[in-house]
Formats: C-alpha cells, sequence, structure tokens
C-alpha cells in the first residue's frame, strides 16, 4: 500500500540520514519515479524532507522530526532484530512487510537503545544459510500470490482450496480447513484437516490456491506446537519406513542422524564405536544414507540392506579395478 511505502520512505531517511532517489528506490522495490511522486506527496503533506544536490546529494529530513517507542528496554529491542532476521517470514511471504515493520520499530527506539540494540544485533546470526561442511539451506521459493491466499485463509478461519502435488502424482484440486502454518530449516508446511482428518501439505507444492466463503471446521484455539509434534511423530512412523542396526565412527554420529528420521536406540560398544538403531523414510534412503558413510559405518541389520551395500561396494570396485585402455 502506497500509505505504508511512505511511512517506510520517512523511516529510511530518518535512519540514514540522507539517500538518494536510487538508493530509495532499491530499499522499496519501486522505480525511481515513484519515489520522486512520493517525496513531492511528503512534502504537500508537510514533512520537512527537501532535496541535496550535487554528486553525493539525496534527499533528507529535517533534524528533529521524531518519535519515540519509550516501553523497550535495551533487551527487548534486542530480541526484535533478532527476531527480524529469521527466515520464517519469507518462507510465509512476509519478507517485504517484516522488513518495514523492523524499519519502524528501529525508528521509534530512544537514540541510545537505537544504537546499542542494532550494534549487538549484527554479533548474532541466526540461520545462516550454510552449515560449517558448507552444506547450503536453501529456501523453498513460494509464489507470494499463492501464500498469501494460504495465509489469508489461516488467519480468516476460511476453508481453502489448493491445487497441490503429492510426490510421484499430479496435481489435483482438494479442499481443506486450515488450523496453521510452520516453517521448518526455511521449509513451510500448512496444518490442515480433510473430512476431518488431519493433513499437513508442503508450501511448495501448492501449485495454486483459493480462499473460500465458507468457515473452516476448526477449534477456536490451537497449540502449533503441540499438533506439529504429533504429526512428526506419525510421520516417523508410518509409511514405507525402516528401522537399520548400525554400527560406526562415534565422529560421524552427527551427520548420519541428521539424515535419519529418528533415533529409536543408542550404546557405545568396548571399542569405542557406537551401536544406533535408527529409522529411514524407505529403502533407499537407508541405502543412501549408509553410503556416504564409507567405511565409517557398518550395518547390521537388516540383511538385505547389507547385501544392497555390498554389491553395490563391489560394483564400484569392478569399475575402477578393470583397464582404462
Amino acid at each position: 500500500m502506497r500509505a505504508d511505502r511512505l511511512v517506510s520512505l520517512v523511516l529510511l531517511l530518518r535512519q540514514h540520514g540522507r539517500l538518494s532517489a536510487t538508493a530509495l528506490a532499491r530499499e522499496l522495490e519501486v522505480s525511481t519515479r515513484t519515489v520522486l511522486r512520493d517525496i513531492e506527496s511528503l512534502s504537500a503533506a508537510g514533512v520537512p524532507v527537501y532535496a541535496e544536490r550535487g554528486r553525493n546529494g539525496g534527499f533528507a529530513l529535517l533534524p528533529g522530526f521524531q518519535t519515540e517507542l519509550t516501553g523497550l528496554n535495551h533487551d527487548e529491542a534486542l530480541a526484535l532484530l533478532v527476531a527480524g532476521s529469521r527466515r520464517g517470514a519469507q518462507t510465509f511471504g512476509l519478507g517485504t512487510a517484516l522488513a518495514s515493520a523492523m524499519r519502524k520499530v528501529v525508528d521509534a527506539l530512544p537514540e541510545s537503545y537505537r544504537v546499542t540494540a542494532a550494534g549487538a544485533a549484527q554479533r548474532l546470526l541466526v540461520d545462516p544459510e550454510t552449515d560449517l561442511l558448507a552444506r547450503r539451506q536453501v529456501a523453498e521459493e513460494i509464489p507470494d500470490v499463492v501464500v498469501a491466499e494460504v495465509r489469508r485463509a489461516v488467519f480468516a478461519g476460511h476453508k481453502l482450496r489448493i491445487h497441490y502435488a503429492a510426490v510421484g502424482q499430479a496435481a489435483t484440486w482438494r479442499t481443506v480447513d486450515p488450523i496453521g502454518l510452520v516453517t521448518v530449516r526455511g521449509q513451510g508446511y500448512l496444518l490442515a484437516t480433510r473430512s476431518g482428518a488431519d493433513r499437513t501439505y508442503r508450501l511448495s507444492r501448492v501449485e495454486a490456491a483459493e480462499e473460500l466463503d465458507e468457515p473452516a471446521q476448526r477449534p477456536d484455539r490451537v497449540d502449533l506446537d503441540r499438533a506439529w509434534q504429533e504429526r512428526s511423530a506419525r510421520f516417523r512412523t508410518g509409511g514405507d519406513q525402516v528401522a537399520v542396526l548400525v554400527r560406526m565412527n562415534p565422529a560421524r554420529r552427527q551427520e548420519l542422524v541428521g539424515t535419519a528420521l529418528a533415533v529409536l536406540a543408542e550404546e557405545t560398544e568396548a571399542d569405542g564405536r557406537l551401536r544406533l538403531e535408527v529409522t529411514f523414510q524407505d529403502p533407499r534412503h537407508a541405502e543412501w544414507a549408509l553410503w556416504q558413510q564409507g567405511t565409517d559405518a557398518e550395518a547390521l541389520a537388516p540383511h538385505w540392506l547389507r547385501a544392497s551395500l555390498r554389491d553395490r561396494a563391489a560394483a564400484i570396485a569392478a569399475r575402477y579395478g578393470a583397464s582404462s585402455g
């Protein structure tokens, strides 16, 4: 909305002192022509914005044009700034709104809190894009029009039609009663019910969505954390999942556990190696996870997994044992 953009423009000038039309356009994600029109509108409304000419010129506000939010202490302000760095808002299509909100929060802080809280926030990093092994955490890209429609239905308590493509299947239309939205490691999920049964939908697989006028059949209050835990537990114990008994180098434990669905049992053997019972989503998942471990892990059971890994290793050995001529 234009009113929100005008407020954001004022806050940007407040925080940076002076910005060019190009810089403002980049921050607000609009054209420079739109910025110039907004500057004219602000001036006409009595906001003391003026232009500075020259190579380093731009637009600025007269000093003293501010209000303060005095109800926040330093730690509360810091908590807001750190929360603003998380990726959940991006997943739910609220990235632009979050950036605007954080500008307003920072601008409204008393001067002493503004400087120290902003500086402290730079010393904290939450959910970086890669871990220490340079494995990239890729956030899913979901069309804004889709996630906005889903979000509206969730907040309004209305039924929702989604064109959803389950794994390995063509997309079909289905009507659900939305309960809430969850983001986990950059992946977004819609918790809902369908014909009274619990359903969990990956947002990246929703190709289209339509909020309906009909009220959703759902409780007035919900504990999303508990609902997510319950659905996660059902997921880990259902479908074609397989349990694997493995003996391994403890130094590689975290890598294996990070790919498994759950750890059912664990003990340390006399030689220091670990014996784990873990579950995987299906046989293919189990074989892939154990193969990544090389000689640092040995699948003890089930027998078919040992045979599969043995045959795979034999095929690799045969390929590289042959002459390259």
